[in-house]
């Protein structure tokens, strides 16, 4: 028995971490949040080249779509190929048939000149027609003139602002920082220790794997009045683990929730990417309630339809070769872990 749902939304990826399994020891181990930031994620976006970038992106793009995930919203850093780095994830996930809303997140991690560059890589894509966001890394990484920078750029050309805002406790006065710039079209990524009367406006983007590897804390995002999706922030993208994941989550810290809390959480998803609403995905599992799914693991997509052309059938992608992509991932990755 099968069902039809639209295609999913992961509201936060990091495509460019989908070569980061199997990378080496960092040179010590972290024991604080900004401790993982500098000797693991910090030490691996300096190292891509676009090469990379575009394997990894293809990598990250085809492993949702085997999840039944059409849409990405994803936020990319890479400080030493920053140009040009926007239009090659977009080519390399409508190669695989996957839509894509990227945005660079501009950071002073490597001065002044890096956050022009990021500013500009961001001005340069959405001058050129393409759909996306302006990016701030966080605000505990930035300038205040970076940070205002980036919310009038993205105001010049109307779109939102995609930014990690107190996943840990370095981050904690990112409310004090981003005070009078949010807007309703911001998305907010993790906000674990962002406290309930922050005064942020945006979407909140909920990761619950991620929170729980790191070690940050659980967001408890149903305390927010904000609107709240779920993203994998680079560690797959499988929605519906998420959401399994979310679920369970809210319910430790609260016996009487029930699954359909995160299950809306899911479908704000189609809020921030409204035209997945109209792909067609095809499950190996009836009914597709979150009743059934909350409890139901092995569920997956048998085709799915993007635009009216099945990018997927009989679990198999259609555009693009999987066995390809996985190994020429392998290639870059290899790559990537020398300069490690």
């Amino acid at each position: 028995m099968t069902a039809t749902t639209p295609g999913l939304v992961c509201a936060h990826h990091h495509l460019y971490s989908s070569l980061a399994r199997g990378m080496p020891a960092p040179p010590e181990t972290p024991t604080t949040f900004r401790g993982i930031l500098e000797q693991v994620w910090w030490r691996l976006d300096a190292a891509l080249d676009l090469e990379m970038i575009e394997w990894s992106a293809k990598l990250g793009a085809l492993e949702a779509l085997e999840s039944g995930t059409t849409g990405i919203v994803d936020h990319h850093e890479s400080p030493n190929a920053i140009e040009g780095s926007l239009e090659v994830i977009v080519a390399a996930c409508a190669e695989v048939g996957v839509r894509v809303l990227p945005a660079y997140g501009v950071t002073d991690r490597h001065g002044a000149d890096g956050a022009r560059r990021g500013l500009e890589e961001s001005r340069r894509f959405l001058s050129a027609g393409g759909r996306g966001l302006v990016g701030i890394h966080a605000a505990f990484t930035c300038s205040d003139e970076t940070l205002h920078a980036a919310a009038d750029l993205a105001g010049e050309f109307h779109v939102g602002v995609h930014v990690h805002v107190a996943e840990g406790p370095e981050d904690a006065d990112a409310p004090d920082r981003l005070d009078g710039l949010t807007t309703p079209d911001w998305l907010l990524a993790h906000c674990v220790h962002l406290p309930n009367d922050h005064g942020l406006a945006g979407t909140i983007l909920h990761n619950p794997r991620s929170n729980l590897n790191n070690a940050v804390g659980y967001a408890d995002p149903a305390r927010f009045a904000n609107p709240v999706a779920l993203g994998t922030d680079g560690i797959g993208g499988n929605v519906l683990e998420s959401f399994r994941l979310a679920y369970v989550m809210h319910r430790a810290a609260d016996v009487t929730a029930t699954p359909d809390t995160a299950w809306s959480w899911l479908e704000e998803g189609w809020t921030l990417m409204p035209e997945c609403l109209a792909d067609h995905v095809t499950w190996s599992y009836e009914p597709m309630d979150p009743w059934h799914i909350a409890f139901t693991s092995g569920i997956r997509p048998l085709q799915i339809e993007v635009d009216g052309e099945a990018v997927l059938r009989d679990g198999v992608p259609t555009r693009a070769d999987a066995a390809e992509i996985r190994a020429k991932a392998r290639e870059q990755a290899a790559r990537l872990h020398a300069r490690l």
